[in-house]
């Protein structure tokens, strides 16, 4: 299954979930489903700005992670 969303956060906003202190980043997906995703997943993707951008997240049969892509 495939879940697109945008997401726009500051590197301070961002900061706790990079530490591990938060854990889940909520995100609304371009459908308006709420989603709770593992803020370890987007560790590559933060920047001085923070994270800008549309993704895609692919999820298993199962519905569980199988990977997160920056479009």
């Amino acid at each position: 299954m495939d879940i697109f969303f945008s997401l726009n956060v500051s590197y301070d906003a961002f900061l706790p979930y990079y530490q591990g202190v938060a854990e889940k980043v909520q995100v609304r997906d371009h459908q308006g489903r709420v989603l709770h995703i593992n803020g370890k997943y987007f560790r590559p993707y933060l920047t001085p700005q923070g994270i800008n951008g549309r993704f895609k997240l692919v999820l298993n049969s199962d519905g569980s992670f199988k990977s997160l892509n920056k479009l």
